[in-house]
């Protein structure tokens, strides 16, 4: 994608240093795995070393006051690109739930400061609280991809974490039909029982009427995650000539915060930083 390249653990600090400074409050990171470290489990998502892990750890030691979210899920790890553990070409829910636990475990050892089950398991956010709360991580908080729909918008991000050319069949067994709105308000109300400090909503822009929804009817934290096939399209346009690209990203942003939006995961933040601090 124009403007996105994976970093190195060397080349970490300096790529993030830009957001402390221009006053973002967190960072979310994603971690390419290796062929040859990938199973049918994603055991390697329960390396207390794992890149993610080692990744969050130089962050909070460059920038302790930088919010981290850690993606919770299998599909970095497992060799056939799901995001849990399959069985006879079934997701296997109650196991894949019991890796997620360790796996958010870990990630809250080494410095994160919230979780982000992306997974879509059911019953995945309770058993994060408590295996968290258990072992003393009472403050780390759990942000849930409560609406996360089995978009076509995903496609350059798992291009880029190495799962696209894996994934065999769909996600659409667990993630959300893009043609329900009710399941949404559902799953919301689910999470926010479960222990949920926020939720998220996946992709955005063609879910705004969800966030809308949401926004309505629960007194939670409501965040959109501008995917990759979103800024791809924007980008594309702009780096083509097209769109004229400060106005593109800041109009592409407002639809978020107008839809009630608490905040927005873009590949567009420090462009968007940037130009708020010049108040463009």
């Amino acid at each position: 994608m124009p403007g996105v390249e994976r970093v190195s653990l060397d080349n970490l600090v300096e790529h993030v240093r830009p957001a402390v400074e221009l006053g973002i409050p967190a960072v979310a990171i994603f971690p390419i795995t290796p062929v040859e470290l990938r199973d049918a489990t994603g055991t390697e998502a329960l390396n207390p070393d794992n890149l993610m892990c080692r990744a969050s750890r130089v962050i909070k030691e460059a920038f302790p006051e930088l919010g981290v979210i850690g993606d919770v899920a299998l599909d970095p790890y497992t060799d056939h690109g799901h995001d849990g553990v399959i069985k006879d070409g079934r997701i296997l829910n109650d196991e894949s739930v019991e890796i997620l636990r360790q796996q958010a475990l870990n990630q809250a050892r080494a410095g994160n400061d919230i979780i982000a089950p992306s997974d879509m398991m059911d019953g995945r956010v309770q058993a994060i609280r408590e295996t968290l709360d258990a072992n003393g991580f009472e403050t780390v908080r759990i942000m849930a991809y409560t609406a996360k729909y089995a978009s076509a918008f995903y496609g350059p991000f798992r291009d880029a974490l190495g799962s696209g050319g894996l994934l065999t069949g769909d996600k659409k067994t667990y993630q959300m039909d893009p043609a329900n709105s009710d399941e949404a308000l559902r799953e919301v109300e689910q999470d926010i029982r479960e222990g949920a400090d926020m939720i998220m909503v996946k992709p955005g822009m063609p879910y705004l009427d969800i966030i809308r929804r949401i926004r309505d009817r629960f007194a939670v934290p409501t965040f959109a995650y501008q995917v990759s096939g979103e800024y791809a399209m924007l980008a594309g346009a702009i780096q083509n000539g097209w769109l004229e690209r400060d106005r593109t990203i800041m109009e592409s942003l407002i639809a978020f915060k107008r839809a009630g939006c608490n905040g927005i995961l873009t590949y567009f933040a420090i462009d968007a930083a940037r130009l708020l601090k010049e108040d463009r």
